[in-house]
């Protein structure tokens, strides 16, 4: 036997486990084709993080005289913003080869498959294993109708590397993808359509935040079809099933990702390929529960979209609920660090039951962070008058939570 492990797949999912293994004192191989660190690392979270907060920065900037700043935008460049993203994701994967390393695990950079349950296949070698981990991630769906050509139907892996910016832009689906490339092309000022076959945007989200979103939407004059889809393409000319024409410079098919797996009795599968929750920390805490016996509840896993505002959830949503429960909300204009901020538009909502809380969302600025005080409630059963006995701090978005429980 080479190794006690070996790993197809360098993302979340399979360097996670990986120095988690090999600082147990387990001798572990890691396969990857590519890139360490996955799609998150290279062609998701990451970048469109780096490209997200450049367009915050240009969109801000648009606004700067509101605060007594004058600002020249004339200079701009799009190429400089991918530039930065580059720069951002190499640096972070730079820093996490070097950890990868230092935990005792042995890097291989080949394509790799599986022979057999203790057998793995890169390049010319066989590597013989006690046990196989496989986590080769996924990759953007393609739609009948919507195959990808990488110039004018394109996915997000597509756009991560064009350097210029088009006029207009069709974009379909309205989850994480969508959503977050919707705010990006918004804010550098592209003419943005989105169509939505759900009746809301953010299908997965708690209803009030979908409501919330569409009025933002259409308060930064972003147009969007729900309930809709294309029914042909002629051309360039984009006919939707509701008789609406589009003439977009591209088309963003964001329709999800679909999991890349090889199928193989005693092997274990993490990550997106085994076809459950698609997010990089959801692969994290799978690979965590297996190689270090650490558990976690799926069910409570959070749930966050990128901009401004941010939008996180986690737990049981409106429409999850009877009457037994209580919804209760607080607009974040009730917080002063809203308004010094400019960023007042937003809510913070709890749905309790009992003394206890079952469900957060939240739209505001800050969001991703000001869940995790409420998911800590959620998974560790805090009551609620125990919350309401932490002192946080003014001004801040999470003192929303303390604001939200003393409401109850």
């Amino acid at each position: 036997m080479d190794f006690e492990y070996g790993i197809i797949g360098g993302g979340p999912a399979g360097y996670t486990a990986a120095m988690n293994l090999a600082k147990r004192g387990h001798s572990v191989v890691l396969f990857e084709k590519d890139k360490l660190g996955g799609t998150c690392m290279n062609r998701g979270c990451i970048p469109t993080k780096s490209i997200l907060h450049s367009a915050e920065i240009y969109s801000n900037l648009k606004k700067a005289f509101e605060f007594g700043i004058s600002v020249d935008l004339s200079n701009f460049e799009y190429s400089k913003v991918i530039e930065k993203k580059d720069r951002t994701v190499e640096k972070i994967r730079k820093s996490l080869e070097f950890a990868v390393k230092n935990s005792g695990v042995k890097i291989i950079y080949e394509q790799a498959c599986i022979k057999d349950k203790n057998t793995i296949l890169a390049g010319d070698n066989e590597y013989r294993t006690g046990k196989i981990i496989y986590a080769c991630g996924s990759k953007p769906k393609e739609l009948k109708g919507l195959e990808f050509d990488g110039e004018f139907i394109v996915n997000s892996d597509d756009l991560l590397n064009r350097t210029t910016l088009p006029e207009s832009v069709l974009i379909v689906g309205s989850g994480a993808i969508g959503t977050e490339w919707t705010r990006i092309f918004s804010a550098f000022d592209v003419n943005v359509t989105v169509v939505e076959l759900a009746e809301h945007l953010i299908p997965a989200a708690d209803i009030e935040v979908s409501k919330r979103i569409e009025r933002i939407y259409k308060q930064k004059g972003i147009k969007f079809y729900l309930g809709d889809s294309i029914n042909r393409i002629e051309g360039k000319k984009v006919y939707l099933k509701s008789g609406a024409e589009i003439l977009p410079d591209i088309i963003l098919a964001a329709a999800g990702r679909t999991p890349v797996c090889q199928i193989c009795d005693g092997v274990e599968v993490l990550g997106d390929s085994c076809g459950e929750i698609q997010l990089a920390h959801y692969a994290i805490h799978q690979a965590a529960e297996l190689s270090a016996g650490i558990p976690f509840e799926k069910k409570l896993t959070p749930y966050v979209i990128y901009g401004e505002p941010e939008i996180a959830w986690a737990g049981l949503r409106e429409q999850d609920i009877d009457e037994s429960y209580k919804k209760t909300t607080l607009p974040v204009t009730a917080l002063g660090k809203s308004w010094c901020d400019d960023a007042t538009d937003g809510f913070i909502k709890i749905i309790t039951k009992d003394n206890r809380i079952y469900g957060a969302h939240i739209v505001s600025r800050e969001a991703s962070s000001v869940l995790h005080t409420l998911l800590l409630a959620i998974q560790q059963r805090i009551p609620l008058n125990k919350l309401q006995e932490l002192c946080f701090a003014h001004p801040t978005y999470s003192e929303g939570v303390y604001e939200l429980v003393m409401r109850i």
